[in-house]
């Protein structure tokens, strides 16, 4: 049986648009079932714009409400009760969708998911997991990047587990037996680098039965060296931003220049196709969304600025991260930590 996905077709900023052209191309190559969730009448006279849609495991939920970039997150969970995305996450909770999609307000979409789906056991709090292109041609992880501004160690130490099991899951089948690499985002690669929180941090994480490589800097999400980087909410999202923004400018200028002289413009032509692979390497809606770990449920969040691509993508991992249970091998990893935890808590400071 396909997948059954809850699309918040209102979420971007052109909705319903990309959702609805990102929903037909999910279903049509990957076979998933999507579940539209807005206003009916206006979901349904922008999907009647495509009438191949029909043949397609496509439906329509109602939902009276929706939240925008301008609602104040708390304050629209609670007043809009029949919005888009808390009728999609019900959808998740009772079992009738595998995992929700949103490319809406980022901080409703996590209240709304905290409330509705809540945390899996031994989660403090849940964090979102970016996919970053490296060098070598693969991938590499950053969490948190943005659902948690102010982060103890502790919760730096769960994001470490979650992200790993995340990679391995995900990714896991291209390392040849080899465990991901675990790195701690600071400013020196030397243990004693840092501020307060990633040198309490390094401790805690060096204790855990993961590969944990040490500090790593920012470099270091691009060359490959690294799999899951760990970093508080607010650094996460800092050095999110700086790597779409220096990925656009790359392509705006090597579009420039491409068009600058006849010469480069008949390079171009001779090297389209390894261009093409470039663009696609660097382009952030080729991964998908950013899933919401720690959850009990299946939440991805995308860019309001989405396009249907990335809403395909995002579809897409999510219904990847439902097939592979990777909640149930999170809540392993973190019942399997407990024990550990308590034995070091327990021994004497010497």
């Amino acid at each position: 049986m396909p997948s059954v996905i809850a699309l918040d077709a209102m979420g971007s900023d052109r909705a319903p648009k990309p959702e609805i052209e990102g929903a037909i191309h999910a279903a049509r190559n990957y076979g998933v079932r999507v579940l539209l969730i807005g206003p009916e009448p206006t979901v349904k006279a922008e999907l009647e714009r495509h009438p191949a849609a029909s043949r397609l495991p496509i439906e329509i939920v109602h939902a009276s409400e929706v939240i925008t970039m301008k609602d104040k997150a708390v304050q629209a969970v609670r007043a809009k009760r029949d919005s888009s995305m808390r009728v999609g996450l019900r959808l998740v909770r009772e079992g009738r969708a595998a995992g929700f999609v949103t490319a809406g307000n980022t901080g409703a979409a996590m209240a709304t998911a905290k409330m509705v789906l809540g945390a899996l056991h031994g989660v403090d709090r849940p964090a979102l997991a970016a996919v970053f292109p490296t060098a070598p041609g693969t991938a590499a992880i950053l969490l948190d990047v943005g659902a948690n501004v102010d982060c103890k160690p502790r919760n730096l130490e769960q994001f470490a587990v979650m992200g790993e099991i995340y990679f391995r899951s995900m990714f896991g089948r291209s390392m040849l037996g080899r465990r991901p690499r675990v790195g701690l985002l600071s400013i020196g690669e030397e243990e004693t680098k840092g501020n307060e929180l990633t040198r309490e941090s390094f401790q805690l994480l060096k204790r855990l039965p993961l590969n944990f490589v040490g500090n790593v800097e920012g470099r270091d999400l691009f060359n490959g060296h690294v799999d899951v980087i760990v970093a508080d909410g607010f650094v996460g999202n800092v050095a999110l931003k700086i790597s779409e923004g220096v990925a656009n400018l790359v392509r705006t200028v090597l579009k420039e220049s491409l068009k600058a002289t006849i010469t480069s413009q008949v390079g171009y032509m001779l090297s389209r196709s390894a261009f093409t692979d470039f663009k696609k390497r660097i382009d952030h809606t080729e991964y998908g969304g950013a899933p919401l770990l720690g959850l009990k449920g299946v939440c991805i969040i995308t860019h309001g600025s989405s396009n249907a691509n990335a809403i395909k993508n995002a579809v897409r991992v999510a219904a990847e991260f439902a097939e592979r249970h990777i909640n149930q091998s999170i809540e392993q990893g973190l019942a399997a930590l407990r024990p550990a935890r308590v034995e070091v808590e327990a021994s004497p400071v010497r």
